[in-house]
């Protein structure tokens, strides 16, 4: 009987084992993918190609940006608009933990629209798309195992396949491992285990692999200066509270145009539109309100001029404004890279402010620390938040004791307001 139980274990720790390498190699694919559309459609769009210098379409004319944003809103509605009346009712990536079929169809067109809309130019992230691939990936893949009699896992193990192909989906659109796996740990599979752990960052680490074999292993965010000292301490301990009420109430944003708001069916043809058409008038002037919020963030972290103070509280409030604002129209995708373009734009407002009193200080830091604060009140997630910011900056190690102060106070605050 002993030697039966040991058997069955062992399969199932091989099942398991071939799962996360096959999974991660695919999902890893399936985010470069997406990617390599991504850069298809600013082409084509826009005409220019992201990077880390040049992360939005500064360079093309602004009747240009007006038409990519206005005219992408208005063929995502009409994708969108199919997904909702012709299809198989969408699944998330939460109701597909409990147990529910992700579409096969439905949820791979769901997916590439969100990656197009941010390509022209909508207001929000780019995230969700690669992990919502993963979770379908993951599923797909319990169903051949099934197939082959090979379906030895439990019930948990199978949650947590779903959980790691999620975060390994984004570890191999923004090669960050650590992160992919304490999305799928902190976030959706909420169960911090040797098992969890392994399997979550064996795979996250494959897709991150995969995706940099392609893509290149490069920062997502330039910082100059990743060195910080303890001059940026009282900083800290200011802005780590102020981060937190703002990114608790950003998270109710957030929350309430993702909800019961949201515009749906025929609601969405006519609003997400009119958001488009919103966000390319401002993309007109102001062209790092476009996309996920990497233009804004860069803008924040790498200008040091007193000029951009005004430029940078504009971007601040108009990102958060139109973000919400494309939720509730009826898009779809992320809120981490947006909250980091707000976060970091507040933080490099308040550094200038710093500096005066502590001449020397690091205002690409003060924005990088902003960035970090609000991303973990944002979204509630401490740990994904902290290593987050230091896998898509590439940070120096001595940025850790000032970031994590940030996270801690930030989230305690938040903590405060949420409960009310």
């Amino acid at each position: 009987m002993e030697q039966s139980e040991t058997y069955t274990e062992r399969q199932k720790m091989g099942v398991l084992a071939l799962s996360t390498v096959v999974l991660g190699v695919i999902v890893g694919l399936s985010s470069v993918v997406l990617s390599l559309f991504l850069d298809v459609i600013e082409h084509f769009f826009l005409g220019f190609e992201e990077n880390t210098l040049v992360p939005v379409a500064i360079h093309a004319a602004g009747t240009q940006r007006l038409l990519s944003v206005t005219i992408g809103g208005i063929i995502a509605a009409g994708l969108w608009f199919i997904v909702q009346t012709k299809m198989k009712p969408t699944v998330g990536i939460n109701k597909a933990l409990e147990g529910e079929t992700m579409p096969l169809g439905a949820s791979i067109l769901h997916a590439v629209t969100q990656v197009f809309y941010v390509a022209t130019g909508g207001s929000v992230g780019r995230e969700l798309a690669p992990r919502e691939m993963g979770a379908l990936l993951a599923q797909r893949w319990e169903m051949l195992l099934a197939k082959w009699h090979l379906d030895t896992l439990t019930a948990d193990d199978r949650r947590l396949l779903i959980a790691a192909a999620a975060g390994a989906g984004f570890a191999g659109i923004y090669i960050a491992p650590i992160t992919g796996m304490l999305f799928a740990v902190e976030i959706l599979h909420k169960n911090v285990s040797k098992r969890s752990i392994s399997v979550s960052l064996g795979m996250s680490l494959i897709a991150m692999l995969v995706g940099a074999s392609i893509k290149g292993f490069h920062p997502y965010y330039f910082v100059a200066d990743r060195h910080f000292d303890l001059k940026m301490l009282p900083f800290v301990i200011v802005v780590g509270p102020i981060m937190g009420i703002a990114g608790a109430y950003f998270r109710k944003a957030f929350q309430w145009a993702g909800g019961k708001a949201k515009a749906k069916r025929v609601q969405v043809l006519w609003q997400l539109p009119l958001a488009a058409l919103a966000t390319g008038f401002v993309a007109y002037f102001f062209p790092q309100i476009m996309g996920n919020g990497r233009g804004l963030a860069e803008l924040a972290i790498n200008n040091e001029s007193t000029k951009l103070i005004g430029m940078l509280a504009i971007g601040m409030i108009l990102k958060a404004v139109i973000t919400v604002f494309t939720l509730k129209a009826g898009a779809y995708g992320g809120t981490l890279a947006p909250s980091i373009g707000i976060g970091g734009s507040f933080g490099a407002i308040l550094g200038f402010v710093y500096v005066m009193m502590m001449p020397g200080a690091s205002i690409d830091q003060a924005a990088v620390i902003g960035a970090t604060a609000l991303l973990s009140a944002s979204q509630q997630a401490p740990l994904m938040a902290l290593f987050m910011m230091f896998e898509v900056t590439h940070m120096d190690y001595s940025a850790l004791l000032p970031m994590g102060l940030s996270v801690v106070l930030a989230i305690t605050t938040s903590k405060l307001i949420l409960k009310k």
